[in-house]
């Protein structure tokens, strides 16, 4: 039998949470480069308002939301960051901080038909999209709590949802094709 003072102390790791990361670098020079068909709705988004796919389906139209649309809570690309370097200077500021969920987002939820106003709105662009039936298993409404993050790590998600859409916007004109696009 072994006494607990026998092994070495756990080392920190605060486990960062996180649902829907958007947007792109403010200077339109690093962005998500989806491979195929993408699976998110920004991407898919981004590709309709570029005329590289005809319209984006929104899976469900009658949920109880104020729109009928699914809500997700989305969050920045360089909120998400700024959150990782907060964690890790957490760990390095205080070693006996064990193993912590800490939720990163905004705390708040956008709809489906929000997100696509929002990048009409960023990009000048219609996005053409039809209504299907719901998915199976889909959530209602999904966004982060974040009180933690804000208390322990001092952090909190600073850009919007527009400029989300206004900074992949800026990556998707400057590279339609993703890193594929010719130089």
């Amino acid at each position: 039998s072994t006494h607990p003072s026998d092994h070495p102390p756990q080392p920190s790791r605060p486990v960062r949470r996180y649902f829907n990361p958007v947007g792109a670098h403010p200077s339109g020079n690093l962005g998500e480069h989806p491979v195929g068909i993408p699976n998110n709705l920004m991407p898919y988004i981004q590709q309709v308002a570029l005329g590289q796919r005809d319209f984006l389906r929104v899976w469900g139209g009658d949920y109880p939301t104020p729109d009928g649309t699914a809500i997700r809570d989305y969050i920045h690309v360089m909120d998400l960051a700024e959150g990782h370097v907060a964690a890790v200077a957490k760990v390095v500021g205080t070693p006996d901080y064990g193993c912590q969920e800490i939720n990163l987002g905004t705390g708040k939820g956008s709809s489906v038909l929000e997100m696509v106003k929002a990048f009409e709105e960023a990009s000048g662009k219609k996005v053409e999209y039809k209504v299907l039936e719901r998915r199976a298993g889909d959530s209602i409404a999904v966004w982060a709590g974040t009180e933690k993050a804000e208390k322990e790590l001092g952090w909190k998600a600073k850009y919007s949802v527009l400029d989300m859409c206004k900074h992949q916007w800026a990556w998707a004109t400057k590279y339609p094709q993703g890193y594929d696009t010719p130089q």
